[in-house]
């Protein structure tokens, strides 16, 4: 798809056009549509062509244009994901999943497609936040902060100075920060290595660009539209990047959400806890077929 302002975004849909019900998967900074990879087997195999499926990668990321650092926001990707739903669902019921950078997207969609709401049907949250983000410490009480600038800084440095070959070869740091901030317990390696994939493949500008914008977030007042949407909050107890005080104000400014937070695990729930995102979807899914 085109957007807007003339960047080719990758998507992939699965499932009939004419499918009853179409369920939107956002995925989360720096990865690729790929983050929903367990989910989008799982529904398939549960609904088969009773659903429509779209998946695609954010601007910036994967296999979609570059973004320059100045077109590195949210408001951005919502324009992106409105656009797609225009596309590919104009009509019929939907429902919507975003993780991380995901879910403060359809935040945005929410303030801006409002009346786009009345059609959607259900709503997931995974390890995301509505706003705060500037006061996150990484779960290091004393340098957190400091420490939290410095990472896409640095990240942005090796992208700026070493080959995609040349780190895919040596990915330590990327290794190293998703092991440290990323991943909970415990750490399947395969996912692992398809977020240190992600990172490698992202620009400076994506990354540098997107977190800058993370850390002006302030989306809760957005929140009031999911009223009588079923909303599903999920957080994993060792995401020291959305932290489950994060999903509390979201499930807190959204009466009658169910909040799941999941022991031991990371930011990464999709691929951390796969059969609970599955699960939630599913539920979510299956009264409206």
């Amino acid at each position: 798809m085109r957007t807007y302002d003339g960047l080719h975004l990758s998507v992939t849909t699965y499932g009939p056009n004419d499918a009853p019900l179409t369920v939107f998967l956002a995925h989360c900074w720096t990865l690729n549509q790929e983050d929903w990879h367990y989910q989008v087997r799982d529904l398939q195999r549960e609904f088969g062509h009773a659903i429509r499926i779209v998946t695609w990668d954010h601007r910036g990321h994967g296999d979609s244009d570059p973004v320059n650092r100045a077109g590195a926001t949210i408001e951005n990707l919502a324009r992106d994901w409105s656009d797609l739903v225009d596309e590919l669902a104009p009509t019929g019921p939907l429902v919507l999943a975003g993780h991380s950078i995901g879910g403060m997207t359809m935040m945005q969609l929410a303030a801006t497609r409002p009346e786009l709401f009345e059609r959607v049907v259900g709503v997931a949250f995974v390890s995301t936040s509505s706003g705060g983000l500037d006061t996150v410490t990484l779960g290091l009480p004393e340098a957190g902060q400091l420490v939290r600038a410095q990472i896409p800084r640095m990240l942005a440095l090796r992208s700026r100075t070493l080959s995609r070959r040349q780190r895919r070869r040596a990915p330590i740091v990327e290794r190293l920060v998703m092991r440290r901030f990323v991943f909970g317990r415990p750490l399947r390696l395969a996912d692992a290595a398809l977020a240190v994939d992600g990172l490698i493949n992202s620009s400076g500008d994506t990354v540098v660009g997107f977190y800058e914008d993370c850390l002006r977030h302030d989306r809760a007042d957005a929140l009031k539209v999911l009223a009588g949407i079923p909303t599903q909050v999920l957080v994993g107890t060792r995401d020291v990047l959305t932290p489950p005080s994060h999903a509390r104000r979201i499930a807190a400014h959204v009466p009658g959400s169910v909040l799941t937070v999941a022991p031991d695990a990371g930011h990464m729930l999709p691929l951390e806890r796969d059969q609970l995102v599955s699960g939630t979807l599913i539920r979510l899914i299956r009264p409206h077929l």
